[in-house]
């Protein structure tokens, strides 16, 4: 059970830096249209998306988060409605995707306690959403909306069923099984972090301040940076050793990465640890849900697919992977980088709102 009390009231949040997505003239757009809003904890990304995935216009606006959520929620409001004002001829999008950092309760439509919005808990974010807006909200989880993006349009657009992983200040996950979302009954389905890799009874806490040994506490950003720091504290060399001198930031994810693409041994060994636990973390979510495709995801990518870090980071984890599993799991398995960035929320929460609109066609 998560307590209130132990959420870190200001913990960061680490968004993937990606340029404007690429823009479709609505004359070439494919109707119906839908909206798609990804609220962060330093911004908010609004875009207009058509019925195959196409961006018609897209907007990104500080959240102000110290101004509360009424005003964020009626200045998103605002821009959508000024466009829909201004351009008639995109009839109207007719279903809204949200997303936002959790705890929530998606069947209330609310911000239970998101530690990246300290003034934002116990919110009706999706009724707030559905009365300035007059139609139907979509509403998910931050890192479940992300997994929707890529299963519709990036890394599991060819698949059936899909696990995503995001990497970044914590561990967020998303699943996908035969096409549908995993939810859960508490609103805290597909929470991949915090599976347990690590049952001792002094292993690492996550970064909710809680999760003894869970997959959060060994895998993201700062399970990275505390590693490195213990391990620069007990005198390991390192192109890195100059960083226990000054203040917290210093010392970051993509520091590690820096060195290690600079042959720094230390990094390269606590990027292969990292590789490792998510490693483990992969095995026990392959084979609770076999799902065929494991998508990393996030701003912790040691570089990506384009880097020899970050394919040896890949490469790390379908290792530890292939030692744990069966011959033929490993087979039918695959593990990848993401590749929609951080237009993977705005999309995946359109996507999710034509789904539903899809849905409650078929019902009718």
């Amino acid at each position: 059970m998560i307590v209130r009390d132990q959420l870190p009231p200001n913990r960061p949040s680490i968004e993937p830096m990606a340029s404007k997505p690429k823009i479709t003239p609505v004359s070439r757009a494919q109707a119906p249209f839908f909206w798609g809003i990804d609220i962060g904890g330093t911004g908010i990304k609004i875009g207009l998306v058509d019925d195959v995935g196409q961006t018609l216009w897209y907007e990104r606006i500080p959240t102000r988060e110290s101004e509360g959520p009424d005003a964020a929620v009626a200045r998103v409001a605002e821009l959508i409605s000024g466009f829909e004002a201004e351009h008639p001829e995109t009839e109207r999008a007719i279903h809204i995707g949200l997303g936002a950092p959790g705890p929530m309760d998606l069947k209330h439509g609310l911000l239970v306690a998101p530690p990246q919005l300290p003034t934002w808990w116990d919110f009706p974010i999706r009724d707030a959403v559905a009365q300035l807006l007059d139609r139907p909200v979509a509403f998910l989880n931050d890192a479940n909306a992300a997994a929707f993006g890529e299963f519709w349009l990036g890394s599991g657009r060819e698949d059936d069923s899909m696990v995503l992983l995001t990497l970044g200040t914590g561990v967020g996950g998303g699943i996908i099984v035969d096409g549908e979302m995993v939810n859960g009954e508490n609103s805290f389905g597909s929470e991949c972090g915090h599976i347990v890799v690590d049952p001792a009874p002094h292993a690492r806490l996550c970064v909710w301040g809680g999760g003894r040994g869970q997959l959060e506490a060994y895998a993201s950003a700062s399970a990275v940076v505390e590693r490195t720091r213990q391990r620069l504290t007990e005198g390991a060399a390192s192109l890195l050793a100059g960083t226990l001198g000054g203040s917290d930031q210093e010392l970051t994810a993509k520091r590690v990465y820096e060195a290690a693409d600079q042959g720094d041994q230390l990094a390269l060994e606590i990027i292969d640890e990292t590789a490792h636990w998510l490693g483990v973390g992969v095995t026990t979510l392959v084979h609770t849900l076999d799902p065929g495709s494991v998508v990393f995801g996030g701003a912790m990518n040691f570089g990506g697919a384009e880097s020899p870090i970050g394919q040896r980071f890949l490469q790390g984890v379908i290792g530890e992977f292939r030692d744990r599993t069966f011959e033929n799991v490993f087979a039918g398995t695959t593990i990848k980088f993401a590749t929609l960035g951080g237009d993977a929320g705005y999309l995946g929460v359109a996507g999710y709102a034509r789904k539903q609109h899809m849905t409650s066609i078929q019902k009718t």
